[in-house]
Parts: C-alpha cells; sequence; structure tokens
C-alpha cells in the first residue's frame, strides 16, 4: 500500500523532531553567492542508529575513511561538513586534520567525539586550511532553522541548495524525514555520487536501516549522472533519532514499508535536484526504461541513455537524433533486441516496435525546448522498469571544469 505522504514546505535535515544545524563562512572557498557559508554542523539531540553507502572509487578521503568506520559502530549523533577543499590525497596529515574537525565539533555540541562524522568535498590534493577551520567551528551558532544554511555550507559548485522532508503517521504515530544534498559535477551513478545527507525522527533497527539506504540509493541517487566522473568523497548517510517515540522499527514493524516509502521519496526528489543543477545544465533529463527483461536491465539501460555524452548534447541542441537513444541502448549491456524496442521523447513517439514511425521530428525538437525533457524506452523484453535521471551538456561545464582550481 503507497503512503500517504505529506510534504513540508520548505523542509530539510532540521524538519524532523530533535534535530538542530548551523553553518559558518570560514573562507575554505571563496565562490558561491551571499550569504556564504563552507563550514557547518547537523546534530541531534540525542545518539541515533547511523547508516551509510560510500564511493566505490578506490581513491577516498579521510572523512570517508574515518566516518565509514564510525558508521560500522552503529551510532552516531552528528555530522561535521566542508566544502571547498575535499582533504583527499592529503596523507596521515589528512586524517589527523578529520579527526581534529570531529573533536571540535563534538566540543561544540557536547557529543562524543567518536558519535561525531566528518563530510569533506572539493578540490583534490588540497590540505585543509585547519587554521582557518579551527577557530570557526565555535563560532556555529544552532537553531531549529539551521538546516538550509548546513544546505549551503555543503555545495560546492552546486547553484542552489538542495532540501527536501515530508511526513507520515502510521498507527498514530508521525514520522518525518528531512534530508539535504550537493553535487553539480564529477557525479555518476556508483554510490554515493554526492553528499547526501538523510535525518528522521522514527526509531530504527540498525540492520533494517542499513538494507533501507541501500534500496533508497538505488533508485535515487545511484540513478544520477551529470558526468561520468565519480567523486572520491561520495557518502550517504542517515541517522534516526527515534524522538517520534514506539518500538525500533524493522522489517516486521507495520511502519517498515510506510518508512522506506517516505525516505524514497525524499531521496528521489533530491535526486532530481542534483540533476537539474548539474554544471552548466539548463535541461534535466529523465530516462524512463520500460519492459526490461529484468530490474537489473532495466537500471543498466537507464543509467547508459543518461550518461551518455551524445545524448546529452542531442538534448543540449535540442536534436531529435533518436539513434543515439538506440546506440545507448544497445551498448548498455541489458538484453535488446531491436524489433521490440520503442522510444518516444516526450510525448512524440520515434520508434514502434523496431520501425521508425512518421512523426514530425521538427514538433519532437520544440517539444525538447524545454527545462525538463523525458525520454522513455519500452525494451519489449519483460516487466521491469528503472527511472534515471541526468542532464544537458553544456559549453558552460566546460568552462566550469577548465576553471575549477584557477
Amino acid at each position: 500500500m503507497a503512503a500517504d505522504i505529506e510534504w513540508i514546505d520548505d523542509g530539510g535535515v532540521t524538519s524532523p523532531g530533535g534535530w538542530k544545524a548551523g553553518a559558518v563562512y570560514a573562507a575554505v572557498k571563496s565562490y558561491g553567492e551571499e550569504p556564504r557559508f563552507d563550514l557547518g554542523v547537523l546534530a541531534s539531540d540525542v545518539p541515533c542508529t547511523v547508516a551509510g553507502v560510500f564511493t566505490r572509487n578506490a581513491i577516498v578521503g579521510p572523512s570517508v575513511s574515518l566516518t565509514r568506520e564510525r558508521v560500522g559502530g552503529g551510532i552516531a549523533q552528528a555530522i561535521v561538513a566542508n566544502s571547498g577543499i575535499s582533504n583527499t590525497a592529503t596523507g596521515e596529515q589528512g586524517m589527523r586534520d578529520a579527526l581534529r574537525m570531529t573533536e571540535l565539533a563534538g566540543q561544540l555540541t557536547g557529543i562524543a567525539t567518536e558519535h561525531m562524522l566528518v563530510g569533506s568535498t572539493g578540490v583534490i590534493g588540497w590540505p585543509l586550511p585547519m587554521d582557518l577551520i579551527e577557530p570557526a567551528i565555535p563560532t556555529i551558532e544552532f537553531s531549529a532553522g539551521g538546516g538550509a544554511n548546513f544546505a549551503r555550507a555543503i555545495m560546492t559548485t552546486d547553484t542552489v541548495a538542495k532540501q527536501r522532508a515530508a511526513r507520515v503517521t502510521i498507527e498514530g504515530v508521525t514520522y518525518t524525514v528531512g534530508g539535504t544534498a550537493k553535487g553539480s559535477g564529477m557525479i555518476h551513478p556508483d554510490m554515493a555520487t554526492c553528499f547526501c545527507f538523510l535525518t528522521t525522527d522514527a526509531p530504527a533497527d540498525r540492520r533494517w536501516l542499513q538494507g533501507t539506504l541501500k534500496a533508497v540509493a538505488d533508485v535515487s541517487i545511484n540513478m544520477v549522472d551529470i558526468d561520468m566522473d565519480t567523486s572520491t568523497s561520495d557518502t550517504m548517510l542517515v541517522l534516526a533519532n527515534g524522538t517520534a517515540g514506539g518500538d525500533a522499527i524493522d522489517a516486521a514493524h507495520p511502519a517498515a514499508g510506510p518508512l522506506h516509502q517516505l525516505m524514497e521519496a525524499v531521496a528521489i526528489e533530491l535526486a532530481r535536484e542534483l540533476a537539474r543543477d548539474g554544471e552548466g545544465a539548463e535541461t534535466l533529463v529523465e530516462v524512463v526504461v520500460e519492459g526490461a527483461a529484468s530490474r537489473e536491465d532495466a537500471r543498466v539501460a537507464a543509467r547508459t541513455v543518461s550518461s551518455s555524452p551524445l545524448v546529452k548534447t542531442m538534448v543540449t541542441g535540442r536534436d531529435p537524433n533518436w539513434g543515439r537513444l538506440l546506440m545507448a541502448v544497445g551498448r548498455s549491456g541489458a538484453e535488446v533486441v531491436e524489433q521490440t524496442i520503442s522510444v518516444w521523447i516526450g510525448d512524440h513517439c520515434t520508434l514502434e516496435r523496431g520501425t521508425p514511425t512518421d512523426v514530425d521530428l521538427a514538433e519532437v525538437s520544440k517539444a525538447m525546448d524545454s527545462d525538463e525533457v523525458q525520454i522513455r524506452i519500452d525494451l519489449g523484453r519483460g516487466d521491469d522498469s528503472a527511472i534515471a535521471w541526468g542532464c544537458d551538456l553544456t559549453t558552460e561545464y566546460v568552462h566550469i571544469n577548465a576553471d575549477y582550481t584557477t
């Protein structure tokens, strides 16, 4: 049964009960619109059950290593995060700096250091300016509405902060999930493809929470592509503080299904916002693959289409070159038979069971002149489906990344 989800206007990571956040500008990064933030702390009033999924890149920053280790303990209470510098490829000093950030944030909040997680995102290979970070952390002020500032503090080349929150009521108990995410470049489906931090006031069994987060990631953050590159700092976390009350939610709990749907809904909205705000992007591209022989076939086909540079530039130019969609599906590794494939760009069917239609391509091009374009592909091989999100590829993307450190 579908959960009756209620979205919270201007909601974010501090919307669930028992959460607070704050941020400050420490001059770790020099870019971004005013008011500028680059260092923040998100904290719960009480210890939380925690789950996480992390980058599969073989090169990882100390923030990933330390947070992964602490998530393994099953309990966390806060996250300290900075943008501008990723603290990756910085040797032993990088780990000392990551530990020091958690110590300082622990002193600020009164939270045990071992329950403090850390995230750093930005330029690879530069050491953290601890001479700026150390005096800045104690100046962070918390408020129930501080989630918006925290969301801005984790932004790098993002142009807008990404926040969402929603709630659901099950057997008289209301559970809320909030979330924030960042990422505009170096984004490719290989969990995680960004920072994505989820909070909830639900009580949760650790094993159930970890399995749920992995499933949620697979239909949300892991289905986003900007530029086929996977960051060294990617982290997705969910912290459940239980302040809503009741028994810990596990697979047998009546709230398990609805809470899973709630987390998934929030994460999908954040994923769409990541794709919409891709570096230099002007158009969100949603790729729906249906009729696949398996769920994995649907996923890999959708991801391949959304990540294809030729598909991206096709959208950039409003070029109804649907042959590029066939090319991408054909190389995806999914079970594909040309004679069973149908393709739609927006509402226009360009290929029906392997046969080109007489659609007016000028009308298709006109339909593509939008800030959101849907591509739908029916493989005609089964009943499974998946959705992926990407964006167009513009000259602005080249300018942003050509000048990233200069």
